[in-house]
């Protein structure tokens, strides 16, 4: 009997998968258990394995294409199975229609395999960016630049247009220069001055699944948690001094971020109504601390996690942060990597953004933008010395978090950075 493969949910926001690559083709055998292709989430590249031992009779898309969770991906059977027949149930049981992918995959001709089956070719799309220009001989004018340009001779379709989406306006004729140098004058008899002429153009990507799923879900964060924001400075001097002396000793470099977790962690054992998160019907208060790591990658943004954040030393979270930054790189995280942060950190200081806002990452109820340490002159005993200093913004959910909570939690994150001796004891 014939098997359907639907495509798998790969992660906890996975709506549709991209096959990055097929390891098998149609007419190739199959086992149970053996890598059949590379299904690209919207956080990864992941393995999907075959979940049957047969033939592989149909797939729904080649590769680059999309399929959604839940629709049909691939047949495996038997080689003398009628692949139209099991089609036709499939769609049958479905409520009728072709089987879903998305658009950009799905639309193409269909070829017979060497097994009598048939195989989706998806039709040829572009996969570089496309490069769109203007066309001159559609030129866009307003009907007053018209009549402005016949009466003085200028071919319109020379002309460079200012105005929306390129339209040519009153000021583009009275301003436009022959560019072989015989001015256009305007009705003063002072020559018109020339604008720089040339082609409109732009480059559209298509959205990756990752991109299309940060959209989603910063979209459905602001929109749906009231978002407060408290900002303090810290001065950042005597973290200055500490991180070089644990350098000296640490078998793992630690960089400024990696003791700011730390001390976020710390904090929050003392702030647990910040660890927190809004359930719909409850608020759930975390006794554990796992804290999400925004990590940039060319797609977009991922938030690996540092589990029991505040059981580790400075050593420990520099080496787990830096493996998880690699992995995320390498789009080589496991959902296992990026579940379950309690609160998550987005550190932009390396960029020399000296203060932001973050949107919250839910389930989170809080997110903490860091900018950079930056030289500044601070007070110290009554005088004016060259100091150090770091701004630190709290994003809150107000359904979780009041402003005397989030504050409290900025007091002692404050009270651990300036004294870092006190994350040792």
């Amino acid at each position: 009997m014939a098997e359907i493969l639907e495509m798998p949910k790969l992660s906890d926001t996975m709506v549709e998968g991209v096959v990055a690559a097929w390891h098998k083709k149609v007419g190739d055998k199959v086992n149970a258990g053996e890598l059949l292709a590379e299904i690209e989430t919207d956080k990864a590249t992941m393995e999907l394995d075959s979940f049957f031992t047969g033939t592989l009779l149909w797939i729904a898309v080649e590769d680059k294409g999309t399929v959604t969770v839940g629709k049909l991906l691939a047949i495996i059977g038997k080689p003398d199975d009628d692949v139209k027949a099991i089609l036709a149930d499939y769609e049958a049981k479905k409520g009728g229609g072709k089987p879903s992918v998305s658009a950009s995959a799905s639309v193409g001709e269909e070829k017979t395999s060497s097994n009598g089956g048939s195989v989706a070719t998806p039709a040829a799309q572009p996969v570089a960016p496309v490069l769109a220009e203007s066309d001159d001989s559609r030129t866009k004018a307003s009907p007053l630049a018209k009549s402005m340009a016949k009466a003085r001779g200028i071919d319109i379709g020379r002309v460079t247009g200012s105005g929306p989406e390129g339209r040519v306006i009153k000021k583009d004729i009275e301003n436009y220069k022959e560019s072989a140098g015989a001015a256009a004058s305007s009705g003063s008899g002072i020559p018109a001055m020339g604008l720089p002429t040339g082609k409109e153009s732009y480059t559209e990507v298509p959205l990756s699944q990752m991109r299309k799923t940060i959209a989603r879900r910063l979209v459905e964060s602001k929109n749906t948690a009231p978002h407060f924001y408290l900002t303090m400075e810290i001065d950042m001097g005597n973290v200055w001094d500490a991180r070089a002396a644990i350098n000296e000793s640490s078998p793992v470099k630690v960089s400024f971020n990696d003791i700011v977790i730390k001390a976020v962690a710390m904090a929050l054992r003392q702030h647990p109504g910040v660890n927190a998160s809004w359930r719909g019907e409850s608020i759930r208060y975390n006794q554990h601390i796992h804290i999400g790591m925004a990590v940039a990658v060319p797609e977009g943004l991922i938030v690996p996690v540092i589990r029991f954040a505040d059981n580790l030393g400075f050593s420990q979270i520099a080496g787990e942060a830096k493996r998880l930054a690699e992995m995320a790189r390498d789009k080589k995280l496991q959902p296992s990597d990026w579940e379950g942060n309690t609160f998550t950190i987005s550190n932009l200081g390396m960029f020399g953004i000296e203060e932001f806002t973050a949107i919250i990452n839910p389930p989170d109820a809080c997110i903490l933008a860091v900018g950079a340490i930056r030289d500044v002159p601070v007070v110290k005993g009554g005088a004016v010395v060259p100091g150090k200093t770091m701004k630190v913004t709290l994003s809150c959910d107000h359904r979780v978090v009041d402003g005397a909570v989030g504050s409290a939690f900025l007091k002692t994150l404050k009270e651990y950075l300036e004294q870092p001796m006190r994350m040792l004891i």
